[in-house]
């Protein structure tokens, strides 16, 4: 095995998942330097999920066109400079080009080249190995993220992490001389202009909509800009996405049956094992964004915990997930993907529950921490097989636009995940403190009302202090605000525990998903027929 190209390959994959997780521990930070609000940092956070959710597939096709090598190497360069603006931003508009838009393009044109450059490196053995580092290794970016975010932001600065990240660029980028570009065999396609431009606002206004669903609401109001027959503008952006998407997809059929280049041969969707491998992608995303959403509200929030004391708690998932993507690797040699991803969402089911068990008002931390090791565990196992899964399905002229819907699955999971348990957590809480106000005798029904009446606008996950102040500030008897405290803090915990059960039950569908993954170690003769269905 090429250990050296593994080491950068790795690399890139770490650097690629670290950004959101140091900005999202930052956000106050950089609130204060550009004397901006939450809300607009907010934004640039989320337009770095667009862009990149909605350039994924024209990533990979650019990857078939100039060579895989070529554009990896591009978009290293494209991401690095990205960075050197960010880390030396001055404005809002100076930061969201350089992080949300530069480094948003360098992702798009690295991540699917790199699936696409392992597939082409390693075989056998070997390529599962490396998959599973990738897939080990985007985990570790995601737990890491929030502790290196937050002992820079606490000690130094938050344009520190990115300096660095030009430099880890500079090195990936000098260790692309041991990669292998396969030679192209037949002509060189060409580029899809309007596939791109449907494919990418389709994908980024269904982004969108996802992620503001936990500000605007799901379907009744909450803060959204526009009422539409009194429901939230949520379901009519999803939808307008949902519509440039079918546009996309005829439009690809159109070119195909006309003999041109699509931007993604949407045949390849009838591949039984390439849908499931998506499917999966989707899922795991899904489920793990979802927790990692959840349990720093726990931790920050609930128990005050600070972003550097939340991240080294949440290191045993990532020292799980790593070693155990590595361990499922070597295994799926002799034991088929399917066993492995089942059992993987299995203990990550298991896990769930653990960790439902942990959300007390006082933390037990050896019970927390075996809760969030499981749930590494069951995440390493599926990790470690879905890139072989998706790349395996497919033969070597399209594994960058196999590359570019894989990349894409997992960036659709890791905005549905937040959003959806987001949105459980926020229901959750205001349907469980409601309840907690009404039912308790020591409150009046004049405060009752008053409450109720806060609460049908709407609310957010706040701390128990801050809602001691407002019921104090509101002049409310002393009795009174304990009891609402009481119950505000009981309801958080009811609210988290609920979003932990949706995640949990979430790996039940995704359990029959996984039935036409592979029942075969890949690398066999049978196993690598592709099937259809």
């Amino acid at each position: 095995m090429n250990i050296r190209l593994l080491m950068v390959l790795a690399a890139a994959q770490f650097l690629m998942v670290l950004d959101q997780a140091v900005m999202n521990v930052s956000i106050s930070q950089l609130v204060d330097d550009f004397d901006t609000t939450v809300t607009t940092i907010q934004s640039v956070i989320a337009f770095y999920a667009l862009v990149m959710a909605g350039l994924m597939l024209t990533g990979g096709k650019l990857g078939d066109i100039f060579g895989r090598k070529r554009t990896f190497k591009i978009g290293l360069v494209v991401y690095a400079a990205g960075s050197a603006l960010t880390a030396a931003s001055w404005s809002v508009p100076t930061l969201a080009l350089g992080w949300s838009v530069l480094e948003g393009i360098g992702a798009a044109l690295v991540l699917p080249s790199m699936v696409a450059l392992v597939a082409g490196n390693f075989e056998g053995k070997d390529r599962a190995v490396a998959y599973g580092v990738l897939g080990g290794m985007a985990g570790v970016g995601i737990a890491v993220g929030p502790i290196l975010g937050g002992w820079m932001t606490s000690d130094f600065s938050w344009r520190y992490v990115f300096v660095g990240e030009v430099v880890v660029a500079a090195g990936i980028f000098l260790g692309t001389r041991w990669m292998l570009e396969p030679e192209r065999s037949g002509r060189r396609p060409t580029l899809d202009w309007v596939g791109s431009v449907l494919s990418a606002t389709g994908l980024a206004v269904v982004v969108f909509g996802v992620l503001q669903a936990s500000n605007w609401g799901w379907l009744r109001p909450m803060d959204s800009p526009v009422e539409v027959f009194g429901f939230s503008l949520t379901p009519f952006v999803i939808a307008a996405g949902a519509v440039l998407i079918g546009l996309f997809v005829s439009w690809e059929r159109r070119r195909e049956r006309a003999g041109q280049d699509p931007l993604v041969h949407l045949s390849m969707l009838r591949l039984a094992q390439l849908r499931s491998g998506l499917s999966m992608l989707l899922a795991q995303n899904m489920i793990l964004m979802g927790i990692f959403f959840t349990i720093p509200l726990y931790l920050q929030v609930v128990l005050g915990f600070d972003a550097l004391d939340t991240g080294v708690r949440m290191l045993p998932t990532s020292a799980g997930l790593f070693f155990t993507a590595l361990a499922g690797s070597a295994l799926a040699s002799r034991v088929a993907p399917k066993k492995l991803v089942r059992l993987g969402l299995v203990v990550v089911f298991v896990s769930a529950f653990l960790l439902i068990g942990t959300i007390q008002p006082e933390l037990d931390n050896a019970d927390f921490l075996v809760a969030m090791g499981v749930l590494g565990v069951g995440m390493g196992l599926i990790v470690s097989q879905l890139g072989n899964v998706v790349q395996s399905a497919v033969g070597d002229e399209d594994r960058s636009e196999a590359g570019g819907l894989q990349n894409t699955a997992q960036q659709l999971g890791s905005s549905l995940g937040t959003a959806v348990l987001g949105a459980i957590v926020i229901t959750g809480l205001l349907s469980a403190f409601q309840s907690n106000v009404v039912e308790h005798q020591s409150i009046s029904e004049s405060t009752k009302s008053a409450v109720e009446k806060q609460l049908s606008s709407g609310g957010s996950f706040v701390a128990a202090d801050q809602v001691e102040a407002t019921a104090t500030a509101a002049g409310i008897d002393q009795d009174e605000v304990s009891a609402i405290v009481g119950g505000y803090e009981d309801a958080q915990l009811q609210a988290l525990k609920l979003a932990l059960l949706i995640a949990a039950l979430l790996a039940v569908p995704s359990f029959w998903s996984a039935r036409n993954l592979p029942d075969r170690v890949l690398g066999s003769e049978q196993s690598d027929q592709p099937g259809v269905a």
